[in-house]
């Protein structure tokens, strides 16, 4: 370097790379919950498949639970439907617009037979659809909706056996053929429901929608409908108003030559959850109705459809237990908190314990009523299954938001799945009958159909003896029953509900379980998960019910 030159400037130190963050190494959380078995930890569930020989369910059971299922559910609820009513040139298509998983659930939903194939025939055949019905759901709930309306709308079509014979081989077929075409070109349909309006809600018989009529059996239906779930099926039973009184109709989408039925989707309803699913207002411009029955029996029509969604409603509720259940357990064992591992503390243990209870109750519940279904038990589903809807469908929120806090925050956030279960839960005590509509039916079917009672208690007598405590609650509810009044009307469902849970556990159940459930149910008035404390080991209930 010369006088003249100036020193080269001194090069910088390379930067020191941080230590690598401790916080990143993720321990002590659970392995995600999928590829078990259901079948393997829901002893309610085996122990009547058991009895009916039922043994083709594990196909579907893991398919449930799988990872592909579980993402097809998540991205069904993420991406909603969405409401298309013209195309780009202004025609009026009135179209409703489904995510690819969506459409994934329903084919498999559909391939399983879930839908209206019992209806032709098979022993035990609505028993085996119970079953599956119950495990489908629990991978999720929303697309069960228009699976359900199919399966019950055959006993009301079958009122006119024209119809019947029309189009139930195409609601029984295990296809899926989504788009509106003309039925007669479609080898696979589904049916929905459209009953309730603004001024009515449950009260049908305020509906004002007119059916005016055409001859040979057809009517211009013109009125709005408040709620029409999955507006994009082929068929809807709707009522409306007839000349001789409010009667049932089966209203097709498009009608025969491809012609767009009078049917007008004014919006799809925002809903607390349920998001995978289209609920709709709509109105009937002079749609065309084919009678079903005859004018002014449309109540007693669809009577039975209502009946059977009811049952739905039982099955998806005992569903959301069970999963929301399931999480829990598996979260439990897996899980460490003030130096225990979370399966080992006591207090929790009786929490688990006794979701468990009310999980096996509600699915042993559930599926019984189903077995009524397939021996034409009608005495006893009348008075049962509206119990059975207003009790389950109750519990299930409770026992939902008590599984999601086993997880604590981790279960309060969108990707453990539990918050969908927790806003679908409610749904099923409010569709097809809200509590008081429900309760009050049980009243109806004391007061109009004395063999309903006796049905109930030839039941309930068939556990008489096994326990003491259950003894003495069937006698005081052969009193309450004889005082019942309508502001009784929901302690008395619950009442019964819990009789037939109990008097199912002691038939069916271990000792431990049947015992722990009289325990805690029909002599202490424990309100909260884990306040009564569960007799013996609460070990051996978790153990039932853990996956695996």
């Amino acid at each position: 370097m010369t006088l003249n030159e100036e020193p080269a400037p001194a090069k910088a130190a390379p930067p020191t790379e941080p230590p690598t963050a401790a916080t990143h190494a993720v321990t002590n959380q659970p392995p995600p919950l999928a590829g078990h078995d259901p079948l393997a930890s829901d002893p309610a569930l085996r122990a009547v498949l058991d009895r009916h020989g039922i043994d083709d369910l594990g196909d579907l059971a893991r398919e449930a639970w799988s990872e592909e299922a579980r993402e097809h559910g998540r991205l069904a609820n993420e991406h909603p439907p969405v409401l298309r009513t013209h195309d780009r040139y202004g025609h009026r298509i009135d179209e409703v617009e489904f995510h690819p998983s969506w459409h994934w659930l329903m084919e498999r939903a559909i391939g399983h037979g879930l839908h209206a194939a019992p209806w032709l025939g098979g022993p035990g055949a609505h028993l085996r659809r119970a079953a599956g019905f119950y495990l489908w759901s629990q991978a999720e709930g929303g697309h069960g909706c228009p699976i359900s309306m199919t399966y019950s709308a055959v006993p009301a079509l079958r009122s006119s056996p024209e119809l019947a014979d029309r189009y139930v081989p195409a609601l029984a077929a295990t296809g899926y053929e989504p788009g509106l075409r003309d039925p007669a070109t479609k080898g696979a349909l589904l049916a929905g429901m459209s009953m309730t309006e603004k001024q009515g809600g449950s009260d049908v018989r305020a509906n004002t929608t007119a059916a005016q009529p055409l001859g040979g059996g057809e009517y211009r239906l013109t009125g709005h409908k408040w709620f029409t779930s999955a507006p994009m099926n082929d068929l809807f039973l709707t009522l409306a108003q007839a000349p001789g009184g409010l009667s049932c109709f089966l209203v097709p989408r498009v009608l025969p030559g491809g012609e767009r039925n009078g049917i007008r989707l004014q919006r799809l309803k925002d809903k607390l959850g349920n998001k995978s699913n289209a609920s709709a207002e709509l109105e009937y411009d002079g749609a065309v109705g084919l009678l079903l029955g005859e004018e002014g029996r449309g109540v007693r029509c669809i009577i039975e459809m209502v009946s059977l969604t009811r049952l739905d409603c039982v099955l998806g509720s005992a569903a959301n237990m069970r999963a929301a259940l399931s999480e829990a357990a598996h979260h439990v064992q897996h899980r460490s908190a003030f130096g225990q591992r979370l399966a080992d503390a006591p207090l929790m243990r009786q929490v688990l314990a006794d979701l468990a209870l009310e999980s096996e109750a509600a699915t042993a519940l559930a599926l019984r009523l189903a077995e009524a279904v397939d021996a034409g038990e009608q005495e006893l589903l009348r008075l049962a299954l509206p119990a059975a809807k207003f009790f389950v469908c109750k519990r299930a929120p409770y026992a939902v938001a008590e599984s999601m806090e086993c997880l604590g925050g981790n279960g309060y956030v969108e990707e453990s799945g539990l918050p969908r279960l927790y806003r679908e839960s409610p749904l099923l005590s409010i569709w097809e009958g809200s509590g008081n509509v429900t309760s009050l039916d049980v009243l109806r079917a004391l007061e109009r159909q004395p063999a309903a009672r006796e049905a109930l208690f030839a039941e309930l007598d068939a556990a008489r003896g096994a326990d003491t405590r259950y003894d003495a609650a069937v006698s005081v509810l052969h009193g309450e029953l004889d005082a019942a009044a309508p502001a009784r009307a929901r302690h008395l469902a619950e009442r019964i509900a819990l009789t037939l849970q109990a008097s199912l556990l002691l038939r069916h159940t271990p000792a431990e379980v049947a015992d722990a459930f009289t325990a805690t149910r029909l002599t202490t008035s424990g309100r909260t998960f884990g306040s009564d404390l569960i007799p013996g080991d609460p070990g051996a209930l978790l153990s039932r019910i853990t996956p695996r």
